[in-house]
């Protein structure tokens, strides 16, 4: 991939964040308010936004108008994520990534240092969601589209055989030498399920860096990072889309200075003979994850957010639960699959009622 160019991106400025969130996917959020309550309604404000594609999605940099240093300084942000993807997409031979991926069952191989940092995070996230979240978890999703492409399910002997080839904890690291080998071939890293909160990290970094201090950048709308203030709101208004009628809203989250990260099997997901299979898989098992309809994190950083989404979302509720219990600056929704019709249910974790607004009133908003 080619650094980027100026027309990668569309610059748009003076214009309401109402109406840019309408075409570019309700990012933002304009007033909403728990029913029953008067307080005051977190609302969108002019903004400037640069806008670029990278990791098969749109990502923005929205900022408050202000010196015409911030666009070059959220252009050179973007410039990393487009860096980031060349170095850790397993779709170009010619990546980092694949690099590792390729030769690390027939020696242990040299790491740059960041993504090194990087992979042991993953390492410790995967230890600490008792392998919940797992990044050598690729031969499994290979498997899985294999069979939807063939319209079918996997065997149990399809499942365990690539089993095999996946789990964290076999991966060895040399921190000496910043290097990893894996225990056998076919084993290999897919950092899908945290590239790109690590990605909005690296940018976010560069923008405080350069003294842009009031930022909302994300990635493909479910990952994101909030800093600073939108025009003296204390945050940034973020929508959370109903997962059961995406076009819609079903709460905000005024967000100051922390990530946000959703994961579900709303969207991505197929059928086969009555019995629905969604794409978020347990790499302990081999299976889809079953139980939750959608889960949304917020974390100090949109790495952590990232995966630990995708970690909820295959733990369920009782053991994601535990874990926000354990780690207070961990914030979750986690909303299970409605029964019979009943509307959504969302059970909320470490995050104050002054933070949170939803549309219309669950059933049941446990507060944990």
């Amino acid at each position: 991939m080619t650094s980027p160019s100026s027309n990668r991106r569309e610059f748009l400025t003076g214009r309401a964040v109402r109406q840019q969130v309408e075409a570019a996917g309700d990012v933002l959020a304009d007033a909403i308010v728990e029913a029953g309550e008067h307080r005051p309604e977190p609302v969108g404000h002019d903004t400037i936004r640069l806008e670029t594609h990278a990791m098969g999605c749109p990502w923005s940099v929205v900022m408050n108008p202000g010196q015409p240093r911030q666009v070059m300084t959220a252009s050179e942000a973007l410039d990393i994520v487009h860096q980031l993807e060349d170095q850790m997409t397993v779709y170009r031979d010619d990546s980092e990534l694949q690099r590792i991926n390729f030769a690390a069952h027939e020696s242990p191989q040299s790491v740059e240092a960041e993504l090194y940092k990087l992979l042991k995070q993953c390492m410790a996230i995967s230890a600490a969601t008792e392998g919940a979240f797992d990044p050598t978890s690729g031969p499994l999703i290979r498997l899985w589209k294999a069979c939807r492409n063939e319209a079918r399910v996997p065997t149990d002997e399809e499942v365990c055989d690539t089993m095999k080839r996946v789990g964290m904890g076999r991966v060895m690291f040399d921190d000496a030498t910043e290097s990893v080998s894996f225990p056998s071939e076919g084993y290999g890293f897919d950092l899908g399920a945290i590239g790109k909160g690590y990605a909005i990290d690296r940018a976010a970094q560069h923008l405080r860096r350069e003294g842009i201090d009031d930022f909302l950048i994300h990635g493909g709308f479910s990952s994101l990072r909030a800093v600073g203030d939108h025009h003296g709101q204390g945050g940034w208004p973020v929508g959370i889309k109903n997962p059961l009628f995406t076009e819609k809203r079903y709460a905000t989250v005024l967000l100051a200075d922390q990530a946000m990260s959703t994961s579900g099997s709303n969207i991505q997901y197929f059928r086969h003979e009555g019995r629905r299979y969604g794409h978020i898989l347990d790499p302990r098992t081999g299976w889809p994850a079953e139980g939750l309809l959608s889960v949304t994190v917020l974390a100090p950083t949109a790495a952590e957010a990232d995966a630990l989404s995708t970690a909820f979302y295959v733990m369920g509720l009782e053991k994601a639960a535990e874990y926000c219990h354990n780690r207070p600056e961990i914030g979750a929704i986690l909303v299970p699959i409605p029964q019979g019709g009943a509307k959504l249910a969302p059970v909320v974790l470490n995050i104050p009622r002054d933070r949170l607004f939803f549309v219309d009133p669950p059933v049941t908003t446990d507060q944990v």
